[in-house]
């Protein structure tokens, strides 16, 4: 495979082109394609001196318990028609993920096409995500909301300042770069948001995103919601719910630690109502993101647990490892570990006979170290395994809040 760092001056328009072919790009977007492969280290493999496959990243954060971890997530993976099958993207996201590990990212994250796919190079399946529809007008908000400002693309930098401060948990996910707020707007259909300037700069504070596939009944979509406070939360709501008397239907992500169903009036009733229809209410759940460790002793150093000390051998294996360059100074994560969990948690090279021990791919164990499920149900379901002491063990100091990234990758 011949690849290299991505040229906007030589590669941009076979970007564009790689992007229409899988369907992504529409006329009149093609800024948005352009901003994506501008914000972090993106990759381009060749073929007939052509780029036909094509990876973006960009960097941000994500919040582990009270920590903040440096993150870098894959924003766009896509290959061309005539370069399917030849494992191009595959060794691609191998080299950016390097790089990135190696400018000091300690976990990567994504959204996924399907499952399986990403799997290949080390990444896990994240927890579900609910996606709620439903007619504005059954909204039960007890908040009464103020004449809101209109938000075009044209207030991205505005509009991503509150996207970085924004209330949030376990998993809470952002990407640095105002260009992917911009991006994230120029890719919506029928784009609009509608918010308030109450930063104590004068500058936004809470808002909402959204686009429409028709303007006047709907249905609309909520991209993202933005707010700092649980009031002005409910403030975006009652604002969600003034749009009820011309919009049937509105989708949007379940906010963190919010069950949309206590907001909703009959809500059974109306999804029997509505089945089938162009404006059937309902909640859905997808696990649609993946994460995966970059670097194992770094993430655990910031692992502050509240339990007992817990120490255990730790096989790792790490897929990435076979389509990385031979020259590449980052080889994934895999070997031999000596861990230890609890307020003070750590990961050294090595092991210890006389302490149990836990074999996991890196897809498996990141899983277990975000929460997303317990050790005993991914022995199960995935590729984790151990004595039944040390995975009761670790059920229980791994007993974390459910994590939500709260950002479409």
């Amino acid at each position: 495979m011949h690849s290299r760092r991505y040229d906007p001056d030589r590669d941009q328009d076979a970007v564009r082109r790689i992007w229409r072919e899988v369907g992504w790009l529409k006329e009149g977007k093609e800024e948005a394609c352009d901003l994506m492969f501008g914000c972090g280290i993106s990759q381009v493999a060749l073929i007939n001196d052509q780029p036909e496959c094509a990876v973006a990243t960009a960097v941000g954060g994500v919040r582990y318990l009270d920590e903040e971890l440096p993150l870098t997530v894959l924003t766009s993976v896509a290959t061309s028609r005539i370069a399917r099958k030849q494992g191009l993207a595959r060794r691609l996201i191998a080299r950016a993920l390097a790089e990135n590990a190696e400018a000091g990212a300690l976990v990567a994250g994504l959204g996924m096409f399907e499952q399986g796919y990403y799997n290949q190079v080390g990444f896990g399946t994240g927890s579900y995500e609910h996606r709620v529809s439903f007619d504005p007008a059954t909204l039960k908000v007890a908040a009464r909301h103020r004449v809101p400002r209109r938000i075009a693309p044209d207030d991205w930098q505005a509009a991503h300042a509150p996207r970085l401060t924004r209330l949030g948990t376990h998993g809470r996910s952002y990407l640095t770069a105002a260009e992917m707020t911009r991006a994230g707007m120029l890719l919506t259909e029928n784009g609009f948001g509608l918010g308030y300037c109450d930063a104590p700069d004068g500058g936004l504070s809470h808002y909402f995103w959204c686009g429409a596939q028709n303007l006047e009944p709907g249905p609309y979509e909520v991209g993202w919601m933005a707010y700092q406070t649980w009031d002005q939360f409910l403030e975006l709501m009652a604002l969600v719910r003034s749009l009820g008397d011309q919009v049937h239907l509105i989708a949007m992500g379940e906010p963190p630690l919010i069950q949309m169903q206590d907001l909703l009036d009959k809500p059974f009733k109306r999804q029997e109502i509505t089945e089938k229809s162009k404006f059937e209410a309902s909640i859905r759940a997808y696990a649609w993101w993946q994460m995966r460790i970059l670097d194992l002793p770094a993430c655990l150093a910031l692992t502050r647990l509240p339990c007992g000390e817990l120490r255990f051998n730790l096989r790792l294996t790490d897929p990435v490892e076979r389509y990385l360059e031979a020259d590449s100074g980052w080889r994934g994560v895999g070997g031999e570990y000596l861990v230890t969990l609890g307020p003070s948690s750590r990961a050294k090279r090595g092991s210890d006979p006389s302490l149990p021990t836990l074999t996991a791919t890196v897809n498996s164990f990141t899983r277990l170290w975000l929460g997303v499920r317990p050790a005993t149900g991914l022995a199960v379901t995935d590729e984790l395994s151990g004595p039944a002491d040390l995975l009761a063990a670790l059920d229980s100091a791994f007993s974390l809040p459910t994590p939500k990234p709260d950002w479409s990758f």
